[in-house]
C-alpha cells in the first residue's frame, strides 16, 4: 500500500507544476491554491497531499485533513482514500477505524484501487469492521484486477489458509505468481516456501532458492533467513556455511531474531577463544532483547556453563528466569536447579520444586525425574514415594531412561509400592535397552538372583559386560566375582582379574581388595606380596576392613613386608574397632603374646570376647583357656570392660 500511496505522491508532483530540490516556486503553490479555494476537487487533494508530505510548506496534517476533506466531500476518490488513511493511522485526527473504513468504502466504490485494497484489509483483520473474509476476498479481488500487487498477495494468502474460501494451494501459487511477477517481495518468498515444502507443487528445492533469492534480494528477511538455513542443511544448494552465514547476517542485521539466534548458536559451537564466545553472546543477545525465549535460555547457558572469572550464574539466572516467564520448560528446568544448588541465588528448595514443577507439567522429562527424586528423598517437599513414582512414570512413558530406572529401582525395594521384582525387571530392561549403564547393572544382578525373571547367568553376564563396558564400577565388580568363582559359568581367573582391575580403578575398595586376594593366594597370577598389599592398602586407607585386617595379617606374617607387629595390631585395631570378627580375634591373639604391644590379658580377653560373641570357634576356646591363666582381678576387669563395649 506505501508503494502504491507513494508513486500516486509522485505523479501529482510532476503534474503540479515546475519543481526544485525539496520545494515548488511560490507561483505555482500560489496557483494552486488559487484552484483549491475556487473549489476545485482535484487540486484541494493535491493541496491536501502537499500538507501531508510537508512539500513546498510546513507538514500539517491539520491543514491536510481540512483540504482532503473538502475534495472528499465532492466524491473525489484519492481524497476519501487519503482521508481514510489518516483516521487509521491517527494523523490529524484522532485515530478513529470505523471512520477510516467509511472514507476507504466511497473511494473504493469509486473504483479507488489503493482504497479497495485497504478495505479488504480492514475486512480481513476485523478493524473498523466486522471481520468478514468474504467480504476481504471481494475487495481485494476488486484491487487484484486492478493490478495491485499486495491485493494479489492478499488473495494468494486466503488460499493458502483456507481463510473465507477452500484451502486451495493451486489458486494460492497462482494469486502469489501474479504478485511476484510485480516483483512483490512477499509474494515471492511464498512462492520459495511453497516449492522448498511441496505445497500445492512438487518438491523443488532449485525453484525454491531462485524464487527466495529473488525476494532476498528486495531486503525480504524471511527470505534471507530461508536462503541461509538451505544453505545450512545443503537443500537445492551445495551445503556452504559461508553462504549460509552472509544471508543469515543480511537477516540478522535487520533484526530477524531467528537468525541472530542462529548465527548466536554457530558462534557457541565454535566456543573454542573468547572473541567466538564474545560473539556469540552478542548475537544471543539480540535476539534474547527481541524476547526469543531459547535465545535468552541460550544465553543464560553460556553464563551458567562458562568456567573461571567469566562463570556469572546472577547474569545465568536472569536470563533464565525472562526465558521461563515465557513458559520456556527447560529455562525453567534450569532455574530450579540453580535454586536447589544456590547458585546465583540464594538456596532455595521450595523455590526450586516450584520451578521443578511449572516444567515438568509442560511435560519436561527431566523436570519430571528431578521432581520424583525430590519427592523420594524428602528434599524440599514431604518425602512421598507415590509423588515420587507419578513424576518418575510420567518421564518414563516418554521413554526417559533416568526415570524408568528410577521406576524400577522403586519397584525393587518397594517404595511407594508393594515390592515388585516382576515390574522392576520390566523398567530396568526399558532402561537398559536404551544403554543406560545403571540400569543395566540392575538387571543384570536380577537375572544373576532369579528375581522377577528366571535365574539366567548368560544374560546376566551379558547385562552385567553392557554395564561394565561403560564403565559401571558396580557392573565391572559383580562380572569379575562371577568369572573368580565360577558359578554358573566358567571360572576364568583371568577374566576376573581383568574386570577386578577396571572397577579397582574407580576406586572401588571391593575389588582392590579382591585383587589383593587374588595376589596374595597367586590364583590366575604368579603369587606377588607386594602387589597384595599395595592392592590391600588402597582398599583399608578408603575405609574397607576386610582389607584393614589382611593387610594386618600380612604385616604380621612379614609377607610382602618386614614383619611388623605394631603395624600389624594398628590395622587390626582399626578392623576390630568396625566390628570385624577375625580382626577381634587377631588382636586378642597379639595382647595375650604381647606382640605389637605391652601383654593384656585384660585387652586380650576383652576383644577374643567381642570375637566370640559375633561367633568365632577360636575366639571361644582360645577365650577360655586365657580365663584359666588370669587373676580373679585380671578376670573380673574384662568381663567388666566386656559388658560395657
Amino acid at each position: 500500500m506505501k508503494k502504491l500511496i507513494l508513486a500516486l505522491g509522485i505523479l501529482l508532483w510532476v503534474c503540479s507544476g515546475t519543481a526544485r530540490a525539496g520545494n515548488v516556486f511560490p507561483s505555482a503553490l500560489g496557483t494552486l491554491l488559487d484552484r483549491a479555494q475556487a473549489g476545485n476537487p482535484g487540486a484541494q487533494y493535491r493541496l491536501g497531499l502537499r500538507y501531508a508530505q510537508g512539500k513546498g510548506v510546513d507538514q500539517d496534517y491539520q491543514q491536510a485533513m481540512d483540504w482532503y476533506l473538502k475534495s472528499a466531500l465532492q466524491e473525489y476518490a484519492p481524497a476519501q482514500y487519503s482521508l481514510g488513511e489518516l483516521y487509521d493511522k491517527g494523523l490529524g485526527v484522532p485515530k478513529n477505524l470505523q471512520t477510516a473504513a467509511g472514507w476507504y468504502r466511497k473511494a473504493a466504490e469509486q473504483g479507488e484501487a489503493a482504497a479497495q485494497y485497504s478495505l479488504g484489509t480492514m475486512y480481513d483483520q476485523g478493524q473498523g469492521v466486522k471481520q468478514n473474509y468474504a467480504q476481504a476476498m471481494m475487495w481485494f479481488r476488486k484491487a487484484a484486477e486492478q493490478k495491485v500487487a499486495l491485493a494479489q498477495y492478499n488473495i494468494g494468502m486466503m488460499y493458502y489458509l483456507g481463510q473465507g474460501v477452500p484451502q486451495d494451494y493451486a489458486q494460492a501459487m497462482e494469486w502469489f505468481r501474479q504478485a511476484a511477477e510485480q516483483d512483490e517481495a512477499l509474494a515471492q518468498y511464498n512462492i520459495g516456501v511453497m516449492y522448498r515444502d511441496g505445497q500445492g507443487v512438487k518438491q523443488d528445492y532449485e525453484q525454491a532458492i531462485d524464487w527466495l533469492r529473488k525476494s532476498a534480494t528486495q531486503g525480504n528477511v524471511a527470505a534471507q533467513y530461508s536462503i541461509g538455513m538451505m544453505y545450512d542443511r545443503g537443500q537445492g544448494v551445495p551445503r556452504d556455511a559461508t553462504q549460509a552465514m552472509q544471508w543469515l547476517r543480511k537477516a540478522a542485521e535487520q533484526g530477524d531474531a531467528s537468525a541472530q539466534h542462529i548465527i548466536g548458536e554457530k558462534y557457541g559451537n565454535q566456543l573454542v577463544t573468547a572473541q567466538s564466545r564474545q560473539q556469540s553472546m552478542e548475537w544471543l543477545r539480540k535476539a534474547a532483547d527481541q524476547g526469543d525465549a531459547v535465545a535468552q535460555f541460550k544465553l543464560g547457558l553460556l553464563y551458567v556453563d562458562e568456567q573461571g572469572a567469566t562463570q556469572d550464574y546472577r547474569q545465568g539466572m536472569e536470563w533464565f528466569r525472562k526465558a521461563a516467564d515465557q513458559g520456556y520448560a527447560p529455562a525453567q528446568y534450569n532455574l530450579g536447579i540453580l535454586y536447589l544448588n544456590g547458585q546465583g541465588v540464594d538456596q532455595d528448595y521450595l523455590q526450586g520444586v516450584d520451578w521443578f514443577r511449572k516444567a515438568a507439567q509442560q511435560g519436561d522429562v527431566e523436570a519430571q525425574q528431578y521432581l520424583g527424586m525430590m519427592y523420594a528423598q524428602g528434599t524440599g517437599v514431604v518425602q512421598d514415594y507415590l509423588q515420587a513414582m507419578d513424576w518418575f512414570r510420567l518421564a518414563a512413558k516418554q521413554g526417559y531412561a533416568v526415570a524408568q530406572y528410577n521406576l524400577g529401582m522403586m519397584y525393587d525395594q518397594g517404595q511407594g509400592v508393594l515390592q515388585d521384582y516382576k515390574q522392576a525387571t520390566e523398567w530396568y530392561g526399558a532402561a537398559a535397552k536404551q544403554g543406560y549403564a545403571p540400569a543395566q547393572y540392575s538387571l543384570g544382578m536380577m537375572y544373576d538372583q532369579g528375581q522377577g525373571v528366571p535365574h539366567n547367568p548368560l544374560q546376566a553376564v551379558d547385562w552385567l559386560r553392557k554395564a561394565a563396558e561403560q564403565g559401571h564400577a558396580a557392573a565391572q565388580y559383580n562380572l569379575g566375582v562371577m568369572y573368580y568363582l565360577g558359578q554358573d559359568i566358567p571360572q576364568d581367573y583371568m577374566q576376573a582379574i581383568d574386570w577386578f582391575q577396571k572397577a579397582a580403578e574407580q576406586g572401588d575398595t571391593s575389588a582392590q581388595y579382591n585383587l589383593g586376594v587374588i595376589y596374595r593366594q597367586g590364583q590366575g597370577v604368579l603369587r606377588d606380596y607386594a602387589q597384595a598389599m599395595e592392592w590391600f592398602r588402597k582398599a583399608a586407607d578408603k575405609g574397607n576392613v576386610s582389607a584393614q585386617y589382611s593387610l594386618g595379617m600380612m604385616y604380621d606374617q612379614g609377607q610382602g613386608t618386614p614383619q611388623d607387629y605394631v603395624q600389624a595390631m594398628e590395622r587390626f585395631r582399626r578392623a576390630a574397632e568396625r566390628g570385624h570378627p577375625a580382626a577381634q580375634y587377631a588382636l586378642g591373639v597379639m595382647y595375650d603374646k604381647g606382640h605389637g604391644a605391652k601383654q593384656d590379658y585384660v585387652r586380650a580377653y576383652q576383644w577374643l570376647s567381642s570375637a566370640a560373641g559375633a561367633g568365632n570357634k577360636d575366639a571361644i576356646k582360645y577365650r577360655d583357656t586365657l580365663a584359666a591363666k588370669m587373676t580373679a582381678k585380671q578376670l573380673a576387669e574384662a568381663q567388666r570392660l566386656t559388658q560395657n563395649r
